[in-house]
């Protein structure tokens, strides 16, 4: 198991790098740095300017420097607010993860269980009802179910039943005036975004889920069990759930990585300055210091879970381990 830890570590570092490489590159081509001396008539200046950001270096020269302060933690200077990039990315992240990690967990305890009961349950109405309902979410965008949960289940509410605010929030984590987690008001607050985060997600999640334990269901170890009288709930849960996870694992790594580089439309539509604002904002701006610090950070938390699920391969199933 540890050889098999170094080598997935191993490969995980030199693809971060290649990434770190073709991420720099791209922004350096699409973004102009100097965009706003473009009309500046004053050359020295312009000339200035160029030199204090290393613009006046080969481009991998440039890509040396800023490798090695990134590593050092030092991460540049937005050019739109003057704010360090790092002070910018942190509180965004841990905004972002209020999000994430309710989210996460709520989804992935909903599809597997409505995925699991689907397959062994195939063809019934339970089974006819979840896939209705999963295909159903599936066809709603975020940006539309945010705005009709914002619709139907807080201003409506307000004015069916004459209520002099809204039943639940839906601008930022907080109230004015509120701080801290434990507490109503954040949890009212965070339950529309979660919602809007979690409704695809437990869709998609689900038919995988479902298809992989059919599939399970029906392999010879697993009709040997239960030819052998080996008790139904067992052949599930300890034959077929286990396996059944692989392919799972690899779809919900890659969404769980993309989605720490910031949920752009619920945080939009909510207004939560996490790291889908801090992207949106820098994009506008043109901020290339910000962009590329969001794009190396988006990268390494894909290349991350990509990692985690190689990890949960090889402890899911032996073989893996072997390759």
């Amino acid at each position: 198991m540890v050889a098999f830890l170094i080598r997935r570590l191993g490969y995980s570092v030199l693809v971060l790098l290649v990434a770190s490489i073709i991420t720099f590159i791209g922004i350096r081509d699409t973004f102009n740095p100097l965009a706003k001396y473009a009309f500046s008539k004053d050359r020295t200046a312009v000339a200035r300017a160029k030199h204090s950001l290393g613009l006046d270096k080969p481009l991998m020269v440039q890509y040396g420097t800023f490798l090695g302060k990134f590593v050092k933690g030092d991460w540049g200077t937005s050019a739109r607010t003057g704010d360090s990039v790092s002070s910018m990315i942190r509180p965004a992240m841990l905004n972002t993860l209020q999000l994430i990690i309710p989210g996460i967990l709520i989804s992935l305890v909903l599809a597997i269980t409505l995925g699991i009961y689907s397959a062994i349950k195939q063809y019934s109405f339970g089974d006819y009802a979840f896939t209705g309902l999963s295909f159903l979410g599936i066809s709603m965008p975020p940006f539309w179910f945010g705005l009709m949960a914002i619709e139907f289940l807080a201003i409506k509410p307000k004015e069916w039943f004459g209520m002099s605010n809204t039943p639940l929030s839906f601008i930022g984590l907080h109230t004015p005036g509120h701080t801290g987690v434990f507490n109503g008001d954040y949890w009212q607050h965070l339950l529309l975004p979660v919602l809007t985060l979690t409704i695809q997600s437990i869709a998609e999640w689900s038919r995988y889920q479902r298809a992989s334990m059919l599939d399970v269901m029906s392999l010879d170890y697993v009709r040997t069990a239960t030819a052998k009288g080996v008790p139904r709930r067992t052949v599930i849960l300890k034959h077929g759930f286990r396996n059944a996870l692989i392919p799972l694992v690899s779809v919900v790594a890659i969404d769980i990585g993309a989605l720490f580089g910031g949920l752009v439309i619920t945080e939009q539509i909510f207004s939560i300055p996490g790291m889908g604002k801090v992207f949106v904002d820098a994009l506008n701006a043109g901020d290339t210091q910000v962009l590329l610090i969001w794009l190396l950070v988006t990268a390494f938390f894909i290349i991350l879970f990509n990692l985690i699920a190689d990890l949960a391969y090889g402890l899911l199933d032996p073989r893996v381990r072997l390759a």
